[in-house]
Formats: C-alpha cells, structure tokens, sequence
C-alpha cells in the first residue's frame, strides 16, 4: 500500500480529490493508498445523524452532510485523518473496519498508549472505534465500500481543540467522553507524540509505504 502525504485539505477539496481516488483503484490505474492529512475545522455526519446531535449555528463551525457510515465527528487543527482507498477484491475477505481497530491499536500502542476495540452491545448504538481501556474514545472510524473499494477513514486525535467535541453530540454517542493522545500523555506524565510520530507509527502498522 502506498502511503501519500498531505498537509491541511479543505474537507470539501477531499471529499472531490476521494471520490477520482476511487475511480483511480476501481480502473486499476493506482495501488492501494492511505491518505494521510489534516482539515480546517468542520464537523462530518452521515446520513443516520440525528440533527439535534449537530452543533448550534453560533457555535461557528460548519456541519457537512458525508456519504459514510457513522455519525456526526469533527475535524480540525491536530487531528490526523486517515483515509484508505484499498481494493478488497485483492484482499479476499476481511473485516476492514476491525482491521482498522487493530492497525490503529498496535500503532497508538507502540508509541506508549494502551488502547482497545469494543464489540457493540445489539441494539446499541456503533462503539467502532479506538478507546481508552476506562471507556474515552481518541479515534473514530467512518468508511465507504463502493464497487469493492474502500474510502473514508479514521480519524485520531492528536492535540485538537477538544473543548469543540462539547458542542456537539460526537458518533451518536450521548455519554462518551473524547480524549486526545495530548491529554493522555499528560496523564501519563510522558511528552505528547509529534504529529509527525503518529504518521509514522500509523503508516507502519497498516503496511503503508
């Protein structure tokens, strides 16, 4: 898989640049691609959101209806996002999301963060995603499989603005507290990873070069 760097993307300019991605791997005409990069601040929601989970109009920051799976999240200032543009024919089969889960873990994991991946109650709303082992969730997974390929991403919180998850009700989950590597390093009483160390550590675990 070949790893592209971008620096900041306007959410919109991506969201065009993904879908001529796709049809790039769908034609064969590009290998399997993770996209690493980061957004102006912006709040995401597929089409299951409901629309009191979306942040007030004075709360400044604009909500972008998307063509994904999960909720409402938001993007912003660092915040690494992730997006996978994988051909799954080539793959056979495989759980993409819970591969996800665990290239993400062993990543977060190598850089000193014990992490883990909740299975959702039925009937309960997507616990998808990487969490802390009390229950805070740092990452959020929101992908796309059309024609067998894959786009949208992940999405993990490095050092964002987290005072914005509290305008807004984050993946549909109305009693889940976000937390960031920053926040959890200081916790810990260890350095924050660069941003620069989590492109790499996540890079490095879902085989991308």
């Amino acid at each position: 898989m070949q790893r592209v760097e971008l620096g900041e993307v306007e959410y919109e300019v991506a969201a065009k640049d993904m879908r001529g991605w796709v049809e790039e791997r769908v034609e064969g005409r590009a290998e399997d691609r993770l996209f690493l990069l980061s957004h102006p601040p912006v709040i995401t929601y597929g089409p299951r959101t409901v629309l009191d989970d979306l942040p007030a109009e004075a709360a400044g920051i604009p909500a972008v209806a998307v063509d994904r799976g999960g909720f409402a999240t938001y993007h912003g200032p660092g915040q690494l996002v992730g997006y996978l543009v994988i051909d799954l024919h080539q793959r056979g089969p495989v759980d993409i999301v819970r591969w996800v889960e665990n290239g993400l873990i062993d990543a977060l994991g190598s850089l000193g963060f014990p992490l883990v991946r909740r299975d959702t109650p039925k009937g309960a709303s997507s616990l998808v995603g990487v969490w802390t082992e009390d229950g805070r969730k740092l990452c959020s997974i929101g992908m796309r499989i059309r024609r067998g390929v894959t786009s949208h991403g992940f999405s993990i919180n490095v050092d964002p603005d987290m005072t914005v998850f509290h305008t807004f009700t984050s993946c549909g989950l109305h009693d889940v507290t976000m937390v960031s590597l920053a926040e959890l390093a200081a916790e810990q009483g260890t350095a924050a990873p660069t941003e620069a160390d989590v492109r790499d550590a996540v890079a490095n675990a879902l085989g991308a070069r």
